[in-house]
């Protein structure tokens, strides 16, 4: 070790030597040496790979065999081009042809010396894991971007909190790998070293509180016990509230939060993971889905805490592992929430469907698929203030099957079912904004429209006839079936019950008078007042 303040442009003697575990060095200068062949690393230009970015100041100084010296330095917020993926920074020689006697390394104010990581690797190695690994973040970055927006989406659009606690943290995750791999100095350089290295060990804090939140949101309160729940919380505000200042610690203070926090993150997971099997266990579809995405991360980030992966994974340690695991994590639970997304929308629509149909049956007649009593009240309403807005005349017409008994009798009551949906489906052609149609009942029908006088007559005539040409002989062969009207007219403010007493008159009549014909209310003369219509003989 030096002071910082002493020569700063020359390696130290040629009989430098490491002795014993340094103390003292974050407020002044580290000093290492290498010896590349002690690496295997002979004929080849190596790359030293630096995996601890808490500096000051870190100066490189290859000594080659003629006795020259070359010096690389970078310093924190300016690592210029010597920044590669996964947290690293490279140094190789310019001179790759005169072989190397020793590497000497200078680092002002280092952090943590027990964190400082070093990899001399052959420079053509060096730049296919440089390759690969940044490939493997892009893509990592990317699908926890996607997972991100598309979480935070879906929770607007169904109001659900865990999946904005799981977008949060999808987000919270993409920035921490973005930062952590050193992809986010492209964007702002001013951030390498100590700025970047503090960062991601907030965002990586406050990423497990978050996943916390998501997992104990998901579940409902009657799923898992209020103390379990509690203790997933507390354990993850425990590890927000320990590992965010720790961004701050510099050296002995960095090495003394690490096993609090490391016991923390080991609790809340196990914690956590008892909400989600004590949920699937009572359940919970959210639990079982939560666990198969969960498995991955939780196996990773436990692995993270109990062995030490140092430069693994193409120099991305531990970090790399748990950024693939979160990608897979976001993968799931969007695939998750996708799959049981439909499975609402499909339950919804068959919900509305069954509504319609409930609607429709409560006001058509579940045989002929006309309207019945109640649907004919609905729309004669509607039909009766049209015509009073207007100033027009409405026509009721009823109609009475003749002789349907005898066609039941005859051939049956499935024969006679096949009749009415004939003649209701022939009647339904005139359905429209100013006729509706209905079955009042057994074998007769109605018909509000908007006419008057030889209108309403002619009308009138059109239905029958057309009901008389219709073909019946599926049903009951070559027999014709034909109907008896009776036509009412009214305007202006109509009374819709003095209407159908009037048209059931005028029906009497035709069907008194021979059947098969219509008969106007206007020329049937009005019953005593104490007289009972006799009952229809069909």
């Amino acid at each position: 070790m030096s002071p910082t303040d002493g020569p700063s442009d020359l390696p130290p003697a040629t009989g430098f030597h490491c002795g014993e575990k340094p103390v003292g060095y974050q407020a002044a200068r580290l000093w290492l040496q290498l010896a590349p062949q002690r690496y295997g690393i002979r004929d080849e230009a190596p790359t030293l790979l630096v995996h601890q970015t808490r500096f000051d100041r870190l100066a490189v100084a290859f000594r080659h065999a003629d006795g020259s010296i070359e010096w690389q330095e970078v310093r924190a917020g300016d690592f210029g081009d010597h920044w590669r993926p996964g947290a690293q920074i490279a140094f190789t020689p310019r001179d790759q042809k005169t072989a190397l006697t020793a590497i000497t390394l200078r680092v002002d104010r280092l952090a943590s010396y027990p964190l400082l990581r070093l990899r001399l690797v052959p420079a053509g190695e060096a730049g296919i894991e440089t390759a690969v690994l940044g490939a493997l973040i892009g893509a990592a970055l990317t699908l926890l971007l996607a997972g991100a927006a598309y979480n935070l989406s879906l929770a607007i659009g169904t109001r659900r909190a865990y999946l904005a606690w799981q977008g949060a943290w999808a987000a919270t995750v993409f920035l921490w790998g973005a930062i952590w791999s050193q992809f986010g100095l492209l964007l702002v350089p001013g951030m390498a070293g100590t700025t970047a290295a503090q960062t991601s060990t907030a965002l990586s804090a406050l990423s497990i509180l978050l996943a916390t939140l998501s997992a104990t949101s998901a579940l409902e309160k009657g799923r898992i016990p209020g103390l379990l729940r509690a203790s997933a919380l507390a354990l993850g505000i425990a590890v927000a509230v320990i590992g965010i200042p720790a961004t701050l610690a510099r050296g002995p203070l960095i090495e003394s939060v690490g096993p609090p926090l490391a016991a923390a993150v080991l609790g809340n997971l196990v914690a956590v993971l008892a909400c989600l099997i004590v949920g699937a266990r009572r359940g919970s579809v959210e639990a079982r889905d939560l666990i198969a995405a969960w498995s991955v991360p939780m196996a990773a980030l436990a692995l993270t805490q109990l062995v030490n992966l140092g430069t693994l994974f193409w120099g991305g340690g531990s970090q790399i592992l748990v950024l693939f695991a979160s990608a897979w994590q976001t993968l799931w639970l969007s695939f998750a929430a996708s799959r049981r997304l439909a499975r609402m929308r499909t339950e919804r629509d068959l919900a509305r469907a069954a509504e319609a149909r409930a609607s429709r049956l409560a006001v058509h007649d579940p045989l002929t698929a006309v309207r019945n009593r109640r649907g004919f009240l609905e729309a004669a309403d509607a039909l009766v203030a049209t015509a009073a807005r207007t100033q027009a005349s409405a026509a009721l017409l009823l109609l009475d099957i003749d002789r349907f008994k005898a066609i039941n009798d005859e051939h049956g009551h499935d024969a006679g079912d096949i009749v009415l949906c004939t003649i209701a489906a022939r009647l339904a052609r005139w359905e429209s904004t100013v006729c509706t149609v209905a079955r009042l009942g057994g074998e007769e029908f109605a018909l509000l429209t908007i006419a008057a006088g030889q209108a309403a007559l002619d009308f009138a005539e059109l239905v029958r006839e057309e009901i008389a040409a219709c073909d019946h002989r599926a049903a009951i062969g070559d027999q014709r079936v034909t109907v008896s009207i009776g036509l009412a007219e009214a305007r202006g403010r109509i009374d819709l019950a003095k209407l159908y007493r009037d048209a059931d008159r005028a029906l009497y009549a035709a069907k008194r008078g021979g059947r098969n014909q219509v008969r106007h209310a206007d020329k049937v003369p009005a019953p005593v007042a104490s007289a009972q219509r006799p009952a229809a003989t069909g």
